[in-house]
């Protein structure tokens, strides 16, 4: 009986110090992920183009805004003036100009949100490399994004400007 208790206090010993020695090994970092897509030099480009064609479009929306108003006020001022079929066939033109206008602006945002997808999903597959070698390189046994539900993690644990650095040093190479 007291050989058992002395091999199950030797088990559960030998468990503890090798559970201190796992935890003293794990190491834990964690990145701002949007900080890093973002703050990048890859994302500050994707986000010039973006605005670029944001701008572009933005013209486009503009001016087709001011006739759609110019058509609008003339069919208002006219209204009176002009017979039931010229009225019927200004307020058509106005609806299918309006029509237009509306699949226009429906077709931009969805480019745009496109575009940003495209870019921002190649930016982090490039920066998911860059984090996976330097966790190896640097023996992490993890690194979280920040983003996706860590609560709390203390500032010295934070690599994403470290990340950027060298996420940004392999682009120029």
């Amino acid at each position: 009986m007291q050989k058992i208790l002395i091999m199950s206090m030797t088990a559960v010993l030998v468990l503890v110090l090798a559970a201190g020695v796992c935890v003293a090994e794990t190491k834990i970092g964690y990145l701002d992920i949007q900080k890093a897509l973002s703050q990048s030099e890859s994302g500050k480009e994707a986000k010039e183009l973006l605005s670029t064609t944001f701008k572009k479009y933005q013209g486009d929306i503009n001016s087709k805004q001011e006739e759609l108003k110019k058509l609008k006020e003339e069919l208002e001022k006219q209204s009176t003036l002009l017979s039931e079929n010229k009225r019927a066939e200004k307020e058509k033109e106005y609806a299918t100009k309006l029509k237009n206008y509306q699949q226009f602006t429906k077709d931009a945002q969805e480019e745009l949100q496109g575009k940003d997808k495209e870019l921002s999903q190649k930016i982090y597959e490039s920066f998911e490399k860059v984090v996976q070698e330097f966790g190896r390189k640097n023996g992490y046994t993890l690194i979280l994004d920040r983003t996706q539900g860590v609560l709390y993690a203390d500032d010295k644990a934070d690599l994403t400007d470290e990340l950027m650095k060298l996420f940004n040093a392999t682009r120029k190479k």
